[in-house]
């Protein structure tokens, strides 16, 4: 277990709440599949894409400031309330309208679809996110505390795989097939990729920042 600076301490909930707001936000925002072209090139990227790498860089500051049971335990609670959110969606969706409301179709068309986007995002979140937890903190365990960047990217490197192609699958098969389907697949980890180096840079100072010079590793 490690000892938690008075700073690391302030700024857990911070940190917890942030990552599970990023997490509701993106599992709505997931209904949407848009596309880029870039000349004879598409990309394809759910909404989900602009907000849910940040959930992993979080994850990367839980796990190595908190440790994996702390890590855990945000992890947890994110996947409980998006289950929450998806319950909801489908209760208020399956109501009856009310006589003045014009937007049932439009409302069940975009939120309808949320319980399918949740339950892929929950089996894969969780997954996901518990490997990318687990593998930071093992890394940590064998090099000890130095080469940072060898846990970030590493343990992204294992989460992201599992999380995209369980959530693609599962939220997206049927809807895309063949070579769209492995499009979107492959864009979206190489993306999550992506944001995690670019971010990298202010992962560091963020880390050693939150854990504050008293904290002591155990």
């Amino acid at each position: 277990m490690t000892e938690l600076s008075p700073r690391a301490t302030r700024v857990y909930d911070v940190l917890a709440i942030s990552f599970v707001g990023f997490l509701l936000i993106a599992n709505v925002a997931a209904t949407k599949l848009f596309m880029v072209q870039l000349g004879s090139w598409h990309l394809i990227f759910d909404g989900g894409a602009l907000l849910f790498p940040l959930t992993y860089v979080l994850g990367d500051v839980l796990a190595e400031v908190y440790g994996f049971a702390r890590a855990r335990r945000v992890i947890v609670i994110g996947f409980a309330l998006s289950a929450l959110a998806a319950l909801t969606f489908w209760v208020v969706g399956a109501l009856p309208p009310a006589p003045d409301y014009e937007h049932q179709e439009a409302f069940t068309a975009v939120l309808g679809f949320v319980p399918r986007i949740v339950s892929a995002s929950l089996l894969a979140f969780l997954a996901g996110q518990l490997l990318n937890a687990y593998v930071l903190v093992w890394i940590k365990r064998q090099w000890g505390p130095g080469r940072l960047w060898v846990r970030l990217l590493g343990s992204s490197v294992v989460g992201e795989a599992a999380d995209t192609l369980i959530f693609c699958t599962i939220a997206f098969a049927g809807i895309l097939t063949g070579a769209e389907f492995w499009n979107y697949v492959l864009v979206g980890y190489l993306y999550k990729l992506a944001v995690e180096v670019i971010i990298l840079p202010l992962s560091y100072p963020t880390i050693r920042w939150v854990k504050g010079p008293e904290v002591v590793h155990g």
